[in-house]
């Protein structure tokens, strides 16, 4: 099972370097993929003005690597062109670049010329390494969607199983947390936690073990969890947290990185390729794991190099 940051580089080297088309890269973006190309990760595919590409290349070891740049004209045509790259298999991975996320996530998930696949919700997973106890949580959605309904959270927590597959999870145990531990019509969250629950009873997720809702302290310690009448597999020994909605999700995840101090790296999942994004809250240092995390969530068969 993949247990650290550095098990996610060395298993993507293992499998091979993945395609990255990036619409107008800046210069710690090309940085960044010189490394992962120079680590066998990444072939950067660089889309905009190659001037201007060229020069900013240059100052990096990428000449000697290999690359490719393309020719795009403005933002808005590089981000059509890189999400074309990746949704005809010309490329396997969706990197934001020089583009906004908003523009990014625009044409990534639109619904005819995107990469939405269809009866799939998109979702942004968070992985953070728990160094004390040698393993990976899963946290999600901590950016995309606002107020999930109950299919959508069906959706959320599949992309998330599927990613904790991929990373060694055999039978990935998933608290889906709520404000308290107990079922209260008053708070819906608490219901849909408690049917995604039912579902994980019946086989609905395969392998994986769900409970919920359980509120954070719950899902953080068996001792709790006990104190409260509550006995589960999953109490003290979480790989996957489900938040209710995004300011949930958005704050746990901020506040685990600029209070806590955590790395976390982390993915737009349930597209047809995975989809990275700049965001704030991961350190540049930590992009590099993040194209081999993306890397990991291809889809089996994609193109290596």
């Amino acid at each position: 099972m993949i247990q650290s940051f550095k098990d996610i580089l060395e298993s993507a080297m293992q499998a091979g370097p993945r395609r990255v088309a990036v619409p107008f890269p800046g210069a710690e973006d090309i940085r960044i993929l010189a490394r992962a190309a120079a680590s066998g990760l990444a072939v950067p595919c660089l889309i905009g003005r190659p001037e201007a590409i060229r020069t900013l290349v240059g100052r990096t070891p990428l000449p000697e690597l290999p690359h490719e740049i393309v020719e795009a004209g403005d933002r808005r045509a590089a981000v059509g062109e890189a999400v074309a790259r990746v949704r005809d298999g010309r490329a396997d991975i969706l990197m934001q670049g020089g583009a906004t996320h908003r523009a990014v996530l625009a044409a990534a998930l639109d619904a005819g010329n995107g990469l939405r696949v269809k009866g799939r919700t998109a979702s942004y997973i968070s992985v953070f390494p728990l160094l004390k106890r040698e393993k990976l949580i899963l946290v999600t959605d901590t950016f995309l969607n606002d107020r999930p309904t109950l299919a959508e959270k069906q959706g959320i927590l599949d992309n998330a199983l599927q990613l904790a597959r991929r990373l060694g999870m055999d039978t990935p145990k998933v608290a889906v947390l709520a404000a308290i531990e107990q079922v209260n019509p008053g708070i819906p969250s608490t219901l849909d936690a408690a049917i995604l629950s039912k579902m994980g009873e019946r086989g609905q997720f395969g392998g994986a073990v769900v409970e919920g809702p359980l509120d954070i302290d719950c899902a953080l310690s068996k001792v709790a969890a006990a104190r409260k009448g509550l006995r589960s597999a999953v109490t003290g020994n979480v790989d996957v947290y489900v938040v209710p909605e995004i300011d949930t999700g958005h704050l746990l995840a901020e506040s685990l990185v600029f209070f806590g101090g955590m790395d976390t790296v982390g993915l737009v999942a349930g597209t047809a390729a995975p989809v990275l994004l700049r965001l704030p809250f991961v350190s540049a240092e930590n992009r590099v794991v993040e194209i081999a995390l993306a890397s990991l969530a291809c889809p089996k068969g994609a193109s290596h190099g």
